[in-house]
């Protein structure tokens, strides 16, 4: 009896924390992430794959692996583009029915899929959780990552993208989609799925309406119509007998197909587009082309430029030298010099582009134009672009019909033998003339001598006296903000005469120092919080050392009894509101985009870059101010909270203006940098579309709200509505929608920081889509 229970005992064991032999996994097994991992993972039947933690460096992923004697090739990763995690790390099938990765301290817990039974590693490479019903719950063929194994279908939206490298399996730089379309198309990682980043595609546009498939069987590779499974196009198969097919997208950029003998043999390339790696698209990285050099590919950088870093070419290149100022518009031609290649073709969209009969018009007229770095010449068309060039690649076929021409920094001729001849000649004379200059200057200095200490002494008495007298704009508030008396800053406003604007906390009037030679702005506050002397003078303090371009600065202010004023730099072209809402001449698209990034960065430099978190608090077309050359500056800081070095949070009575205030506001809560967030998502929404957020004279009743309406047409993919019948580039215009949603989110932790706004709006990280706006 003791023998049957210690054996049924060892069998529970087994199958709850073993799967040696391919079977069904249970629930309550786990794997531990260490040396061992690679060697006791969750087989499939055969012993030809695993799952579990596969090493990479010093840590480990999640990851499925074909084993065989050749090679150990990993054909998929959980979570790529999250970091490896680390030693001793638990991957465990829950007794609750979680797959669960989590780390030993037990943060940072990931649930890859819930409601599980069971699970099984099968033998083409696919792990499959169950339910109780024997229902498919979760399968890793549903989230391929850079190949395919045999079975496995790529369906319509769904894409491969390849690893960094043989090593690392975080996603790299290319990918292969599988288009709604119906076409199967290359391009590079993190660009549009447009014609121009495209470097190889299946060309079946038409059978776009049978929502095709990519299918890798035992025979081969082919591509499926969805409608009917008739194949539309073969891209590799076989009549003999059958064998084991991986298709990969590697690091290079090249899809290929492998096969296996059996599961011990090394693979063999069977199959691979494109054939050429230089063809691949962004292989070499921007301002640089690739060539090949004993059929491997090697970059180039183009003329004006250097390697980003010579250990990895591949990164690109950048300009290398400094651009010269444009004068009245066009180009200092004087400054550079136009280097021509041959055989360069630049396959990207240039932003200019005319019929030239002659390639030296070509030539000059980039050589002219401030914008131009670069000049392409084929066929009677000239195309001007701007840096970065990407795309660049060489044409072996007729190089000399393709002609480019790249501006670069004109190198200062060497003196002609004629030119030494008469410097020579000249230098006999020139020390006779120091000699001379020399006696004069010194009896000179010794007469003035004389005089020297009396001027001196009265030069500097009097400039001292100036100082004293004169408390006007100058050095000294370039490095200390001016305390004013009221006395002073009413007669500078000639008894607050000449009225700029107002707001909810006051008047701002135009005023002048030293007759009139440098203007300002004064802003009356007349509607002040109930804030201590000291305190109001340590907040104008931080506030007034901020220096950034897209800051109005803080000149000075006034604390006398209870009168509070702001003295400001005077900004001559009015306020935001006035250009967007009032004005008969409205900003153009990219006006509007520059204006988003100039409000972004001020933001930015408000949270991060000051030495002390300051909370703008009142962040609204009103106090978005508009200098001589049209950039857009913050002003009124007069709402402004600050922050301790190392707080994140405070509490304060309500500020700000309603339409513009964040929903914590109303709650009682702690409010941070947030708030902030929340109202230049507003702004920006406002400045998109040229209207304020609430407006009542709108032809359908959606419109009202501008938030709610925005996040309408974005979900139904109209964005075009937003703009009306101007011409924008929809790319951009989605990508600032999108910021703007996310910037209104109900939650504060949902709100992107002003950093990661300024990078999406440069289009440097990829934005998810927005939720629902609730409290708008």
């Amino acid at each position: 009896m003791a023998s049957l229970l210690l054996a049924f005992l060892i069998l529970q064991f087994v199958q709850t924390n073993c799967n040696v032999d391919g079977g069904s996994i249970e629930l309550g097994t786990s794997l531990v992430a260490d040396a061992q991992s690679t060697t006791n993972p969750w087989y499939s039947q055969s012993k030809m794959f695993a799952f579990g933690f596969h090493p990479q460096g010093s840590s480990y992923v999640v990851a499925i692996w074909l084993v065989n004697s050749g090679e150990t090739t990993v054909v998929w990763t959980a979570y790529p583009d999250d970091p490896p995690v680390s030693p001793n790390t638990t991957l465990k099938l829950t007794h609750q029915g979680e797959l669960v990765v989590s780390s030993k301290q037990g943060l940072d817990n990931k649930i890859i899929a819930s409601n599980v039974s069971s699970a099984v590693m099968k033998d083409n490479g696919n792990f499959v959780m169950y339910n109780d019903q024997m229902g498919v719950v979760w399968q890793s063929f549903d989230y391929p990552t850079d190949s395919m194994l045999l079975g496995q279908s790529l369906f319509g939206g769904q894409q491969l993208v390849s690893s960094v490298s043989k090593t690392n399996y975080s996603s790299g730089r290319f990918r292969i989609k599988m288009q709604i379309d119906g076409n199967l198309v290359m391009y590079p990682k993190n660009t549009e799925d447009d014609y121009a980043s495209a470097y190889w595609s299946s060309g079946t546009f038409e059978h776009k309406t049978s929502r095709n498939y990519l299918y890798l069987n035992d025979t081969g590779l082919m591509l499926i119509n969805g409608s009917n499974s008739d194949t539309i196009k073969y891209f590799y198969t076989t009549l003999n007998y059958p064998v084991i097919y991986r298709a990969t997208l590697g690091d290079d950029g090249i899809f290929r197909l492998y096969f296996y003998n059996d599961s011990n043999s090394s693979p063999i390339i069977v199959w691979k587009k494109t054939d050429c790696p230089c063809t691949v698209k962004n292989i070499c990285g921007l301002n640089s082309y690739c060539t090949l050099n004993h059929d491997q590919p090697d970059c180039v950088c183009l003329p004006g430029s250097d390697f980003v870093d010579l250990d990895f070419k591949h990164w690109g290149c950048e300009r290398n030298f400094t651009k010269a100022m444009c004068k009245s518009g066009k180009e200092n031609d004087t400054y550079y010099h136009m280097v021509s290649e041959e055989g360069l073709l630049c396959e990207d969209y240039p932003y200019y582009r005319a019929i030239t009969h002659f390639k030296e018009e070509c030539r000059d007229s980039c050589l002219k134009d401030c914008d131009c770095d670069a000049a392409f010449f084929k066929n009677s068309f000239c195309e001007r672009y701007k840096f970065p060039l990407r795309y660049v690649k060489r044409v072996y076929d007729e190089p000399t019909t393709y002609l480019s021409f790249f501006k670069t920094i004109r190198v200062n001729l060497k003196a002609t033998s004629v030119d030494k001849e008469m410097m020579t000649s000249s230098s006999k004379k020139t020390w006779l003339l120091v000699l001379v200059i020399s006696l004069v200057f010194s009896m000179y200095s010794c007469i003035s001598l004389s005089f020297t200490g009396y001027f001196v002494f009265k030069f500097r008495l009097f400039k001292y006296g100036r100082l004293l007298e004169r408390r006007s704009l100058g050095l000294a508030e370039d490095l200390i903000l001016q305390s004013y008396s009221y006395k002073e800053l009413k007669k500078a406003t000639h008894g607050f005469k000449q009225e700029l604007g107002r707001g909810s906390f006051g008047r701002v009037y135009k005023g002048s120092f030293d007759k009139a030679s440098r203007v300002i702005a004064v802003k009356r506050l007349e509607k002040m919080v109930e804030e201590g002397e000291k305190e109001f003078r340590a907040e104008m303090q931080v506030i007034g050392k901020t220096h950034h371009r897209n800051l109005v600065r803080l000149l000075g202010y006034c604390a006398e009894g209870k009168e509070r004023l702001l003295v400001y730099e005077y900004m001559s072209n009015g306020t935001l509101a006035d250009r967007l809402f009032r004005s008969e001449t409205l900003p153009n698209w990219s006006e509007r985009v520059q204006i988003a990034l100039d409000v972004a960065r001020g933001i930015l430099y408000l949270h991060e870059e000051c030495k002390t978190p300051i909370i703008h608090c009142d962040i609204k077309p009103q106090n978005i101010l508009m200098d001589d050359f049209w950039t857009a500056k913050i002003s009124d800081f007069g709402l402004a909270k600050l922050l301790m070095p190392d707080q994140t949070k405070t509490f304060t009575m309500v500020r700000g203006t309603r339409g513009y205030l964040a929903p914590e506001w109303q709650k009682n809560t702690p409010i941070s940098v947030k708030v902030d967030i929340f109202s230049y998502g507003i702004v920006l929404l406002e400045t998109i579309c040229c209207r304020k957020n609430l407006e009542v004279q709108v032809s359908n009743m959606e419109e009202i709200v501008l938030s709610t309406w925005a996040y309408k047409c974005f979900e139904r993919g109209q964005l075009d509505l937003l703009v009306g019948d101007e011409q924008v580039d929809m790319a951009t215009l989605e990508r600032l929608v999108k910021v703007g949603l996310w910037c209104i989110h109900d939650e504060p932790a949902f709100r992107p920081s002003m950093k990661s706004v300024v990078l999406m709006l440069e289009g440097i990280t990829e934005i998810a889509t927005p939720p629902c706006p609730i409290s708008v």
